[in-house]
């Protein structure tokens, strides 16, 4: 049954509709599906379950949109990223507690989401006003060189459902600013809060078409109708590297620009010089942020053979004094993990690894509770090749290996495909240089176990993908360039120096 009083939907934006053209519509042949609560394995509501005429039509709508939108001022696009992000924080309390209801992160975690996805409007309100451009004279002073950025055109935009407010405003907010419509498919786990922000936008003063909304559960199939469409120009995933690898295929097909935020396996290196209990602090965020369902999760453990001992026995007394709960209940620390497949996943890869000889410390066994909890959990002797040092594991899982030089947790670091983050913690600025440059990712934590800044360039290196969202560079992943050459010769020009070749 729907808890109505823990949904911030107004009367015209129910859960079960499609947003399309502007129009809360339902499903063709009026399809739903249910969304669950993590925590309790209780429906929360049933939403309109999108097919691929639904896509179809919300590209329609998208690519109608498209010129209208592209002329609009900069000034008017930075307004409603800002008068968005006003009514999000103003908002702060419904929506935090609805990503808690439909993902599972306690209420301290989903207030914190709501601010950093609150961060991106903010962030790319700012940057539509200086989308800027070039002017210079050619070579040869006959012709004057104008460069200009224009948007790219109707995008596909693609959202997990670990971070189901963060992830949809890191990606609309700058194809807001850049002046592109969009076809938005978050994750059919977490569909509610996409929905909550659209009916915000909306309210913010979005045109209609500009974003339209499909939760589906036949993702495969809506994806790939609209990405066989030639009005399409561009697709922004953030997801697993398998599905990334096969969007990346398909794109191929009408060239279309994409920006890929893939899997991750982040190291944690820990030299012998670190402050330990701060590398535990660390390591307690960079874990169990977002219940270790995250992609810039620490994944692997490396630490010096020095000082493990000390290390694991401080992380294990950290870990064990973690509460588990629903994350509205008062004094939770970590919530569930999304749905019953990751939990058992989790659990698997833990039970492989102990049978493989590793030593369990604390956790390792499913709490008998309702819903989909894992306990916080540290191995240590993990064998080398071992599956869950291969895999994003995605649950609160903290496996720890030593290394014995700088070299020989370089090496290990980076024998992975990933690349997408690392961290690393040493007091020898020497040290912390070096290595920051040798490891093979797209983004280092020195001495901090976070790093998602609206400000800053997030993203990935190797098999994590492609392209950055945030900071600086955020918004040309939604811009092209135009080259205009502008004949401005006469007939003075003629070189004073012969041409020495």
């Amino acid at each position: 049954m729907t808890d109505r009083r823990r949904l911030p939907y107004g009367a015209d934006a129910p859960p079960q509709k499609l947003l399309i053209g502007g129009r809360w519509v339902p499903a063709a042949g009026g399809a739903t599906f249910t969304v669950e609560n993590p925590a309790t394995c209780e429906p929360i509501t049933r939403v309109a379950d999108a097919g691929t005429t639904d896509a179809l039509d919300a590209l329609d709508a998208a690519a109608s949109a498209q010129s209208q939108w592209a002329a609009t001022s900069p000034g008017h696009r930075s307004r409603v990223l800002r008068r968005t992000h006003d009514l999000l924080l103003e908002r702060r309390a419904d929506f935090a507690e609805l990503i808690t209801l439909e993902m599972g992160k306690s209420l301290a975690e989903a207030r914190a989401e709501v601010d950093y996805a609150a961060g991106y409007l903010r962030w790319f309100a700012e940057e539509s006003v200086r989308i800027d451009g070039t002017w210079k004279v050619s070579e040869d002073a006959t012709a004057r060189v104008l460069v200009m950025r224009q948007p790219v055109g109707p995008c596909l935009l693609i959202t997990p459902w670990n971070a189901p407010l963060a992830m949809p405003a890191r990606k609309i907010a700058p194809a807001v600013a850049a002046g592109c419509t969009m076809v938005l498919k978050p994750a059919p786990q977490t569909p509610l809060t996409s929905i909550a922000l659209a009916t915000v936008l909306i309210e913010a003063g979005l045109p209609a078409g500009v974003l339209n909304l499909l939760p589906t559960t036949a993702p495969a199939a809506v994806s790939e109708s609209l990405m066989k469409d030639p009005r399409l120009r561009k697709i922004s995933f953030t997801g697993s590297t398998a599905v990334g690898r096969l969007l990346l295929a398909q794109a191929s097909e009408n060239v279309l620009r994409t920006s890929m935020e893939l899997g991750g396996n982040a190291p944690f290196i820990v030299c012998a010089d670190a402050d330990v209990e701060a590398a535990v602090d660390g390591a307690i965020t960079a874990k169990l942020r977002n219940i270790g369902e995250a992609c810039i999760a620490a994944n692997r453990f490396l630490v010096h053979a020095d000082i493990a001992q000390e290390f694991t026995e401080r992380l294990v007394d950290r870990m064990r004094g973690l509460t588990l709960g629903s994350g509205t209940e008062p004094g939770t620390d970590l919530g569930p993990l999304i749905d019953r497949t990751q939990r058992d996943r989790v659990a698997q890869l833990v039970a492989e690894t102990i049978a493989d000889g590793a030593l369990l410390h604390t956790g390792g066994s499913t709490p008998d509770l309702p819903g989909y909890f894992y306990p916080p959990t540290v191995l240590t002797d993990v064998p080398d090749g071992a599956r869950i040092t291969r895999e994003e594991i995605f649950g609160p899982v903290a496996a720890i290996r030593t290394f014995r030089s700088d070299d020989e947790a370089l090496t290990m670091a980076n024998a992975t495909e990933f690349g997408l983050v690392a961290y690393l913690y040493t007091r020898d600025l020497g040290r912390a240089l070096r290595m920051s440059e040798q490891i093979e990712s797209g983004m280092v934590g020195l001495n901090r176990g976070y790093v998602s800044d609206p400000g800053a360039p997030f993203g990935g290196i190797k098999h994590s993908g492609g392209g950055r969202e945030g900071g600086n560079s955020g918004i040309e992943e939604y811009l092209e360039q135009k080259y205009i050459a502008i004949d401005t010769s006469t007939d003075a020009d003629t070189p004073a120096v012969p041409d020495p070749s």
